[in-house]
Parts: structure tokens; C-alpha cells; sequence
């Protein structure tokens, strides 16, 4: 059974994607040490840090749209609980029934997000907590075809509200090695984008701007790794930390309490 890999869902095992691969993957790190009860994760695409979870978690169960993963994830995973399905609405999931919920990296690719929080909060116990991570729109070099939208860490905040009694704000960055790689591929994004003279990655539909954008993507990703394989090959998710400063981090890592 074949991959589902694109730029926009990172290998751990193609080397270029190694710095992306680490920053989505520190996430679950964060998070690992606040993992309590029963877990839902949503949008657990192809299981990047499930084992990390379940060990901390009484049980555990993710939802997912891409079918073939999800098949996939249920054999490697027995233990876990599986479920595909387009959200929200999280259907065939409880009110009230979870302890913790965690979301990476999702709810930019979610038209109705003030929906999806009101479905994280009703399914959340009483006292449970949700932790999720999404792209800082300032920090981002080009538009991304595959986002519905991004936030800054005000307007997400803002929307946590709406709908949580408690909402805090971080943030994961990168330190002088990640932010090395950063600066070289804002660069080298510039170098491409001063062809786009009619402005197209903002006027062209979604749709048809994913085949240039999962192209050129790969293609600069490649061209950075052998620019720099060292660079590329030596980040981890320890050149990711949690900070206070969203406002400027890479991700905003939202924290929101029922």
C-alpha cells in the first residue's frame, strides 16, 4: 500500500522534509508530559506520534478523513481506536467523553473552524484540556493552497474564547539552526516568487494552484538539502522550543480547558 506523502503531509523518511518532519513532530513531544486519560486526536494523518501518546494515555482514539491511513494505522496500532470520517462534526463521538484532545497542524485546513472548536469543547469532560498547533500566518513564506486559512495568535486566541472557559497562548520556534534553514528558504521562496508578476498564488483557485505549489515545493526543498545537507540532516525536534513569544514563533500552540 502506497504512501500518502505531499509536501503538505511530511515524510520522515524523505531526508529534505527532515526540518518540517521535526517541527510537526515536537509538538507531540510538547505535549507528551500532559497527556492524561482518555485521548482523542484529531486529524492524526499517518501516526507521526501516536506511540508517544499511547504511552502516556488510558486509551486512546483518532479520526482521520484519509481512509487508506486510517486502514493502515488500525494493524499497526491495535490497541488504538480508528475512525475516518470528514470534520466536524466528530460523528459517533461522545459528549463529554474525553479527557484530553489533541489537533496538529488541522484546523488551518477547516472551513467552519468556530464549528470544529465547538465540537473539540462538547466532546471534552468537564475540566479536560485540548492542546493544538497551527502555522503563524506572519511567519509563513507563500501562500499554502492547502490552508483554508492561517491565524495570527490573536485572532486564534480571540476564537478559542468563543468557545473555552481558559485559553493560553504559546508558540514553538526555532532556534539559531532552525532559523538558518528558515532564512535560506525564505531566499530561495523569494527567488521563485519574483516570477509570479501577475500575483497568481493569491488569485488563482485553490485547486489549481496545489500542482505548481506541491512541485516547486519539492523541488526547493531538494535543492536546500543538497545546498546544505548538514544543515538540513542535523535539526531535531529539540531545535524547536515551546516559547511565550507567539506572536513571532512558527506555530502557534494553542491550550484550551472545558
Amino acid at each position: 500500500m502506497g504512501k500518502v506523502f505531499t509536501t503538505e503531509i511530511t515524510s520522515d523518511r524523505l531526508p529534505s522534509d527532515n526540518p518540517l518532519h521535526q517541527r510537526l513532530l515536537k509538538a507531540y513531544v510538547a505535549v507528551e508530559d500532559y497527556i492524561n486519560g482518555v485521548v482523542l486526536e484529531v486529524g492524526c494523518g499517518e501516526g507521526r506520534g501516536i506511540e508517544l501518546v499511547m504511552n502516556k494515555a488510558e486509551s486512546y482514539t483518532a479520526i482521520d478523513k484519509i481512509e487508506e491511513v486510517i486502514k493502515r494505522l488500525r494493524i499497526k496500532f491495535p490497541e488504538g481506536k480508528f475512525l475516518s470520517g470528514n470534520i466536524p462534526p466528530f460523528t459517533d463521538l461522545a459528549s463529554d467523553s474525553f479527557d484530553t484532545v489533541i489537533s496538529f497542524q488541522v484546523i488551518e485546513h477547516i472551513e467552519d473552524d468556530s464549528f470544529f472548536l465547538q465540537e473539540i469543547n462538547r466532546v471534552l469532560k468537564p475540566g479536560g484540556k485540548a492542546y493544538l498547533t497551527t502555522p503563524n500566518r506572519v511567519m509563513s513564506l507563500t501562500r499554502n493552497p492547502w490552508h483554508i486559512r492561517e491565524y495570527t495568535s490573536d485572532e486564534l486566541l480571540s476564537l478559542a474564547r468563543q468557545h473555552f472557559t481558559e485559553a493560553e497562548m504559546k508558540g514553538i520556534t526555532g532556534d539559531a539552526k532552525v532559523m538558518a534553514y528558515y532564512e535560506k528558504n525564505k531566499k530561495s521562496v523569494a527567488r521563485i516568487a519574483r516570477f509570479d508578476i501577475f500575483d497568481l498564488q493569491h488569485k488563482l483557485p485553490a485547486g489549481i494552484l496545489k500542482i505548481p505549489y506541491e512541485l516547486l515545493n519539492r523541488w526547493n526543498r531538494n535543492k536546500l538539502k543538497d545546498a546544505d545537507d548538514q544543515l538540513v540532516a542535523g535539526i531535531t525536534h529539540e531545535n524547536y522550543p515551546v516559547t511565550d513569544d507567539a506572536a513571532s514563533a512558527l506555530d502557534l500552540f494553542l491550550i484550551v480547558k472545558k
